[in-house]
């Protein structure tokens, strides 16, 4: 009879990106070069990424310090709205504010991300089957983490919105059978030197670092 082991869950944003987004800075693939070294000991059944380049690009250089770990790619762990929250969801004095964010949406959008936010919970949390803990890492953004650290904690599903993740910063999520999920590490960035902590985050939340 197959038992049930642990699941250690790492989740990652990527880099910081261009302007454009097309790729990362220099700064950007520095954090990932870094951040690949602090997770080298680490061992990894596979590395999950989603399909824009800054992500792409920032699993590459994770790779590059790693031994033998694939990298898949998935649009599961893409940047997307994972869930539309209506208005009678949200506290009453952010509802405005969380809105107007996200008023930019498009229908296929709205329609598409819920969908692969289920699947993301269905990919990539909770217990395994086996006897061996499994570690994965998924290179994603910050909506994802945001999404992924909300269920963690059994908060409603608006709660996403208004949590922010720093690029290439580490969040680490337990799942033990038996037991709640367990948040061991947010927004991490020891391993980054402190011209390039924060990065990716808006200005006025970065004024007290």
């Amino acid at each position: 009879m197959t038992g049930t082991a642990s699941r250690y869950l790492y989740l990652v944003r990527h880099g910081e990106a261009s302007p454009d987004e097309s790729g990362l800075t220099e700064g950007g693939r520095r954090q990932a070069a870094l951040l690949g070294q602090r997770l080298r000991d680490v061992p990894f059944a596979a590395v999950h990424h989603g399909p824009l380049p800054r992500a792409e690009q920032t699993a590459r250089l994770i790779g590059e310090q790693l031994e033998n770990v694939p990298l898949h790619v998935s649009e599961v762990a893409g940047d997307y709205v994972p869930h539309m929250p209506e208005r009678q969801e949200l506290p009453a004095e952010s509802a405005d504010f969380f809105l107007r964010f996200l008023g930019g949406a498009t229908e296929e959008e709205r329609a598409r991300g819920p969908e692969l936010a289920r699947r993301a919970l269905d990919l990539f949390t909770g217990p395994v089957d086996g006897e061996e803990d499994r570690h994965e890492l998924v290179v994603t953004h910050n909506f994802l983490v945001a999404w992924l650290v909300r269920d963690a904690m059994h908060a409603p599903k608006w709660r996403w919105l208004g949590l922010n993740y720093g690029n290439a910063a580490l969040t680490v999520i337990r799942y033990t059978p038996g037991r709640p999920a367990s948040v061991l590490l947010s927004n991490d960035m020891r391993h980054l030197p402190t011209e390039l902590r924060w990065t990716g985050f808006p200005p006025e939340l970065r004024s007290w670092t």
